[in-house]
This record gives C-alpha cells, sequence and structure tokens, in this order.
C-alpha cells in the first residue's frame, strides 16, 4: 500500500517507538528539501515520511490506522454502512420516506459533528490537518539562553520559532495550528519542531548547572589569582586562593541555565585544572629541587 506508513519509514507492524524514531531520523536525513533544493520528488517524500512518523509516534493514531479507523494520510476512514433491509439499517416512516437510523452518533463520532448542533454542516465535517514534523540545530548558547529561529519548511515557506531559555537537545516544542491544513475546512494541524543542540567547545551541561574547566599556571595555583572566566552571558572573575589544586570545583551562583519560569538558575561550575610550562627551565628546576629537600607534604596518594 503505497500509503501504508509502515512501508513508507520500512519499519513492520511490531517496531518499537525507537526503532520507528531510528529510521524516521534517517530517512529525513537522506531525503531533507534542504539538501535537493528544487526537486519536488524529495520533498514529496519528506512530507510522506514526515506524515508515516506523525502517524506512528502518536501511540492513539498508530491504534487508530491498526485498526482501520483512519487511512495513512491520517484522515477518517468512510463507515460502511449495512444493505437494506439488514437489521438496525434503516425504517421506513410512515410518509413513505426512509430514515437512517444512528447517522447522528456515527457522523458525530467520525467528523465531530452532530446533526442539529450549531455550526454543523459542511465546515463541521473537516477533520484536523496532520502535525508536522521538523527538526531544527541551534548552538549551545541559544539553548540556554532563548533564541529566535527560523525553520525552512519543505513545501516552501518558513515558520518564526521563539526558542525558550534552558531547553534540552531532543525536547519538541509544540507550534500550534502551523502543520497541514485540515481536511474540508477542519482545523490545522500543529507543528512538532524536535530540538538538536550542536556541543559546545568547552561547557557543557549538567541538568541546570554548567560545567567548565579552567586552565591555570603553576604560579597562579601557587600564589593565587584572579581570573576572568566565561559564562553564558558574559565573562567573570573569579579569585584563585594560594595553594590551589588540580580539581578543586568553584561555584558560580546563577551563572548556569534557567530552565523553569519561576525557578533558580542553576550554578557554573568551575573546576581547575593546572597545567605545567611546556619548558622546565633551569631556574625552576633549582628552586623545586632545594624547596623539596627542605619541605616535605603528603598529597594523598593512594
Amino acid at each position: 500500500m503505497a500509503d501504508d506508513p509502515y512501508e513508507i519509514l520500512g519499519v513492520t507492524r511490531r517496531a518499537t517507538d525507537e526503532e520507528i524514531r531510528r529510521a524516521f531520523r534517517k530517512l529525513a536525513k537522506e531525503n531533507h528539501p534542504d539538501l535537493h533544493p528544487g526537486n519536488t520528488a524529495a520533498s514529496e517524500r519528506f512530507k510522506k515520511i514526515t506524515g508515516a512518523n506523525d502517524i506512528l509516534t502518536d501511540p492513539k493514531k498508530r491504534r487508530q490506522y491498526d485498526s482501520g479507523e483512519i487511512d495513512g494520510r491520517g484522515e477518517a476512514r468512510r463507515p460502511q454502512w449495512r444493505q437494506p433491509g439488514a437489521a438496525g439499517a434503516r425504517a421506513r416512516t410512515q410518509s413513505g420516506n426512509f430514515e437512517e437510523f444512528g447517522f447522528s452518533d456515527i457522523f458525530s463520532d467520525v467528523f465531530g459533528a452532530a446533526r442539529g448542533t450549531p455550526g454543523a454542516g459542511a465546515r463541521g465535517f473537516g477533520g484536523r490537518g496532520q502535525d508536522l514534523r521538523y527538526t531544527l540545530e541551534i548552538d549551545f548558547l541559544e539553548a540556554v539562553t532563548g533564541a529566535k529561529k527560523r525553520v525552512t519548511l519543505p513545501e516552501g515557506g518558513a515558520l518564526d520559532l521563539n526558542v525558550p531559555e534552558g531547553v534540552i537537545d531532543g525536547q519538541t516544542l509544540r507550534l500550534k495550528g502551523k502543520g497541514a491544513p485540515g481536511p474540508r475546512g477542519g482545523t490545522a494541524g500543529d507543528a512538532l519542531v524536535e530540538i538538536k543542540v550542536r556541543p559546545h567547545p568547552y561547557f557543557k551541561r549538567q541538568d541546570d548547572d554548567i560545567l567548565f574547566e579552567l586552565s591555570v599556571t603553576l604560579d597562579e595555583a601557587v600564589l593565587g589569582a584572579k581570573i576572568e572566566v566565561p559564562t553564558p552571558t558574559g565573562r567573570v572573575h573569579l579569585s584563585i586562593p594560594k595553594g590551589t589544586s588540580s580539581g578543586k570545583v568553584f561555584r558560580l551562583k546563577g551563572k548556569g541555565v534557567h530552565s523553569k519560569p519561576g525557578a533558580t538558575a542553576g550554578d557554573e561550575l568551575v573546576t581547575i585544572k593546572i597545567v605545567m610550562p611546556d619548558v622546565i627551565d633551569d631556574s625552576l628546576a633549582y628552586f623545586f629541587s632545594e624547596w623539596r629537600q627542605k619541605n616535605t607534604y603528603d598529597p594523598g596518594r593512594k
């Protein structure tokens, strides 16, 4: 079947959610319109792949498809009416006309409209449009502080998206009414934008905290120093006390991720790494040889 979402994604009907996600990501990457500009066939394939994924990753839609309630485009299948004469099918009224029994209930279930409901009619028989899925790559700092981004649509046009501060890799943002238009004038679906966060060269994220490794010189570790440290929102000064060892962690309060409205932001955790000079000159070697003869201390070796 050309519109079978399982065939489109190349998975079996017993495929797990993870198998479906992997198949979709592989096909979406191969067929994304940005990689095939002007190729209408690739654009159509991408739309079919997106539509198939929309059905199979939604538990309700997947059950409806498997049970035959909706087709491969996510639209309700027309109910099969019983033949005249079947039990409960229809009855002749006194005027000689036929009146279908149960139609209003059936139409209400299938199309979301009931006979006699205000506003029902041609417009009331419209179904909801499909949700459309997209992927948006953003920088690490954009995920931390938020950003305004634009998503290019495979069928042309674009979506403007406000990425909130604190989003995480793999999180999906929903844009109401920005999906496919509903059939027969129905409500449009939503746009589901999956966020992919690019790694940062020196920041890492741990929940709402930012991890950063600060390299210090031998003399800074021994004598202490005030060092400028980068944070997601700008540079700050950190005071390193005398005798600071590698592995020592300093906490910059509130310089982490603010992921929830009204909640306190995380911190930036700065780990010290003492870096030796590339060349140990004679004066430094002599100083430590003399110091070693007069001083001993326990580094805590196991």
